[in-house]
């Protein structure tokens, strides 16, 4: 009697034992609510205008996932001083982000003295603009990642009147980044840099209104250099703090 006892524990010991594994190895397989957005810094053009097709994700393992991606012709310099949009959403299973991949077609333009030029894309519309995110996301919330783009500097003139587009594009994860924005007196072209303390320097420039904001910056203190065009001399301020999720108004800098 006491060995069937024991044998009947030991059966269902086994039976929750492997209940047990069976639970903990579901664990791994999350519901990660994902949205990617798109912003840009002011550039010396009218338009710059990207003809996005799709968005992909490759996570951990190597599987690449298709967002919703809402497909069409943008132009970068509507988002610009913190004004984004979101270009793709999905709901991912794997909890590491590795890559993003954005799939142009051919329809890309930039408009310059209101004269519109193509603009080529030499790999970008067959194996797409690849990204490097290394982006942990957590369960049950909302996860996003801002792509920063250079248009200024993602703008190469051949030298016979033909465009081409190199896109320099920044990955930001906008909960663990802060900002900075303020405003120039007089309005003019000048260029906003912000430097840590570990001596990292990020870029914007001023919009037409006089506005600039650099974005993605990580928390610390920073030295924020505006550069106008000359005879105008650069301003500087120092010990700028910058807050995960917050943005720093420095306000009116007057030249």
């Amino acid at each position: 009697m006491k060995k069937s006892i024991f044998m009947l524990f030991a059966i269902v010991g086994i039976t929750l034992f492997g209940a047990c594994n069976d639970s903990n190895s579901d664990s791994g397989n999350g519901n990660y609510a994902y949205k990617v957005r798109m912003t840009d810094a002011p550039g010396p053009y009218d338009e710059v205008n990207i003809d996005l097709q799709a968005v992909e994700v490759t996570g951990e393992s190597g599987q690449t996932v298709t967002l919703n991606t809402t497909a069409g012709i943008y132009n970068l310099l509507d988002f610009s001083n913190g004004t984004n949009t979101l270009i793709a959403t999905s709901n991912l299973t794997e909890a590491n982000v590795k890559q993003i991949r954005l799939v142009l077609g051919t329809n890309n333009t930039v408009v310059v003295n209101g004269v519109s030029h193509p603009l080529s894309t030499p790999s970008a519309d067959q194996s797409g603009l690849k990204l490097q995110v290394n982006q942990t996301l957590n369960a049950d919330i909302d996860n996003e990642i801002l792509l920063d783009f250079d248009a200024h500097n993602s703008i190469v003139e051949t030298g016979n009147g033909t465009y081409k587009l190199k896109p320099v594009v920044r990955t930001v994860v906008t909960a663990v980044s802060g900002n900075i924005k303020g405003t120039i007196t007089p309005v003019g072209v000048a260029m906003v840099a912000a430097t840590s303390s570990t001596n990292v320097t990020y870029t914007s420039g001023v919009n037409a209104s006089g506005q600039f904001q650099v974005t993605g910056l990580p928390p610390g203190n920073y030295t924020v250099t505006i550069t106008p065009v000359l005879p105008l001399l650069p301003v500087t301020q120092t010990n700028i703090t910058v807050t995960a999720g917050q943005t720093t108004n420095i306000g009116a800098i007057t030249f």
